[in-house]
């Protein structure tokens, strides 16, 4: 469905991203990945998945946390693939602390990493895709894109900018091929989560399965996590042409989380 389209993925060397660019490459998209990590280790993902999904792969390590990392991860991609005809923008970072206690260095940062970097992705992204008159953009906000949760002032912050960024993309890129959505998972196992799981075992004296159980309990109905290999599916279903009509949606995935 996506063979000749280049799609690139923020933060995709572990967790969400990577769960999505390989739904993506399996779809047949050319992926640039994007992420930090061991440089070995890295490349060993960029070449096996690149045999798995017979798709060329690329790797950029820009830092997201300054306009003109996010802009050489794009213009990377455009040498080095041809284009950019779908964005991910799923890299994020997480702080908790209370408003009073938050420290400035940190707000700075979660908000670069969260929301500046998607703004400028999509902004040297979008020039390309109008061009051709199509292309995907989908963010990763969070079920915290929808509602809020204490101790957790940037990280909210954040995500209910990203949007609001996307109604505002979707806006503006109506009637041109483009479209931008936005999904809201709830709780889903990545390293980001599990350090929680840890905390959360270590505050209460929880062993490791009575520590997610809490975690989830307490925000999740379902009591399941959500999987990067579904948020790819859903992903990939946004690329294609049965959601060409679909733009400026915050879509959850989050085991009812936000239908309390």
């Amino acid at each position: 469905m996506l063979k000749g389209k280049v799609a690139v993925v923020t933060g995709s060397t572990s967790g969400i991203g990577l769960g999505i660019a390989r739904a993506l490459g399996q779809a047949g998209a050319d992926l640039v990945l994007n992420g930090f990590g061991d440089a070995a280790t890295i490349e060993a993902l960029r070449t096996s998945l690149a045999s798995e999904c017979g798709v060329r792969v690329a790797y950029h390590g820009a830092d997201l946390a300054t306009a003109d990392g996010v802009e050489s991860l794009i213009r990377h991609a455009e040498a080095a693939l041809g284009g950019v005809d779908v964005l991910i923008n799923n890299a994020g970072i997480q702080y908790v602390a209370s408003i009073e206690e938050f420290p400035v260095e940190r707000w700075d940062a979660v908000l670069a990493i969260n929301l500046s970097a998607v703004f400028h992705g999509t902004r040297c992204a979008l020039p390309g895709m109008k061009a051709r008159g199509w292309g995907r953009i989908v963010n990763i906000a969070s079920a915290h894109g929808l509602v809020a949760s204490v101790q957790k002032a940037a990280y909210v912050a954040a995500k209910h900018g990203v949007v609001g960024l996307t109604k505002v993309t979707a806006l503006e890129t109506a009637g041109t091929g483009v479209t931008c959505n936005a999904i809201c998972p709830g709780w889903v196992l990545t390293p980001l989560v599990q350090k929680q799981v840890d905390a959360l075992a270590a505050a209460k004296g929880l062993d490791d399965a009575a520590a997610r159980a809490d975690l989830l309990g307490a925000k999740q109905p379902s009591g399941q996590f959500v999987t990067p290999e579904q948020l790819g599916a859903l992903a990939v279903f946004l690329c294609s042409d049965a959601a060409a009509q679909m733009t400026g949606a915050a879509l959850p995935m989050d085991g009812a989380w936000t239908a309390q």
